[in-house]
């Protein structure tokens, strides 16, 4: 998937709104081996209010084929990220992950199949994706529910969520209740 529009490509526009004052302080840089376009292309298709924001390319210098993508600012949601292809030295872990907040079930279902698509479901609401970045989807209900004083209710919540790989609101809200 190529994005066509010289918003989505990142030319033309983009060099206002890369020298234009930042809103945000910190930015994620991913760090991809050969494939960070393919990458944002995937994240961009499947995030409302996102978009490739400029591309930059090696040229005559740097461990990258001259003219093949360096890197690319992209916003997901409003949030902006880099991703950089740096080559193979590096690869994601678990250490680092990207929480997705849902509302609903629709939601949840919604990012879960959409970012594990080609990648791995892991449990307890995490994914890989098929670059091997890790995600959690996470309902707010579950914070809700894991955050009150009721320390019984609580503990339910957690043992229903640790039996779940995709996170299931109702049955959340159901160990909640003790039911």
């Amino acid at each position: 998937m190529s994005a066509t529009n010289p918003a989505q490509t990142g030319t033309a526009q983009s060099r206002g709104e890369r020298t234009a004052p930042r809103t945000q302080k910190i930015t994620t840089f991913l760090w991809f081996d050969n494939n960070a376009e393919e990458a944002v292309n995937f994240y961009v298709s499947i995030f409302k209010n996102s978009r490739v924001l400029a591309t930059t390319r090696y040229g005559e210098i740097g461990p990258g084929p001259k003219g093949t993508v360096m890197t690319i600012a992209f916003q997901l949601d409003g949030q902006e990220f880099t991703a950089l292809n740096g080559g193979p030295q590096f690869k994601f872990t678990e250490a680092v992950s990207l929480v997705v907040h849902c509302n609903t079930q629709e939601e949840v279902d919604y990012f879960w199949e959409k970012l594990s698509e080609g990648g791995e479901k892991v449990e307890c609401g995490w994914l890989k994706d098929k670059f091997g970045l890790a995600w959690q989807i996470t309902p707010d209900v579950l914070l809700e529910l894991l955050e009150q004083s009721d320390e019984q209710k609580s503990q339910r919540v957690m043992k229903a969520m640790m039996q779940m790989k995709k996170l299931d609101i109702k049955g959340l809200k159901q160990a909640a209740e003790g039911q």
